[in-house]
């Protein structure tokens, strides 16, 4: 009984509000009040955000664009993970965080829910971003993956080569043919729509 009462009156005088503790900085060095230091006082301690929690950026605000060694409409194979040796071609490109999609290659599948009452819920497929680091240049004709070169033509253009094959990938005849074959399939999606 005797405990207990000395436990109350201890309790009660030191009477902590909420407004001693919440909303303050927490002090890295605590000094007791009792104990006067000539020091100056420390700063307070600050969080700071982990690595993965923020996208690198100039000083500007804009994020930082990576070069990447494949473009959109490139033939590759991919070199690491789950779908190793297999080949396609690329149909997306994110620079910021140097991923790329490639066509029918990793594929994850995702559950939609219904939009309408009457309509039920699916399990689709869709292609995943893919690192750039993971997928290589690959040459139809030759059957052979590559590292990419750049050198400059006679003309003063600037292109891009296969160093193992010496074939040069970037031609304005290939561009061309890029460009029509993109816009039939965007002229045959319309027409579907």
């Amino acid at each position: 009984m005797v405990a207990m009462a000395a436990l109350q009156s201890s309790f009660t005088a030191l009477s902590l509000s909420s407004k001693s503790f919440l909303g303050q900085r927490l002090s890295p060095c605590p000094s007791s009040p009792l104990v006067k230091s000539t020091k100056a006082p420390c700063p307070p301690i600050q969080a700071k955000l982990k690595r993965w929690e923020r996208i690198k950026c100039k000083p500007n605000s804009l994020p930082i664009v990576h070069k990447m060694h494949v473009k959109l409409g490139d033939t590759v194979k991919v070199i690491a993970g789950r779908d190793k040796g297999k080949i396609g071609e690329i149909t997306k490109i994110t620079k910021h965080n140097s991923t790329v999609v490639v066509k029918e290659i990793n594929l994850k599948t995702k559950h939609v829910k219904s939009k309408e009452e009457g309509e039920s819920g699916q399990i689709i497929k869709i292609e995943a971003p893919i690192h750039s680091s993971n997928v290589m240049l690959y040459s139809k004709e030759q059957n052979v993956a590559s590292r990419v070169g750049h050198k400059i033509l006679e003309d003063g253009k600037r292109v891009r080569f296969l160093v193992k094959t010496g074939e040069i990938i970037d031609s304005v005849e290939k561009w061309k043919k890029d460009i029509k074959e993109r816009e039939k399939k965007t002229e045959a999606i319309t027409v579907a729509s």
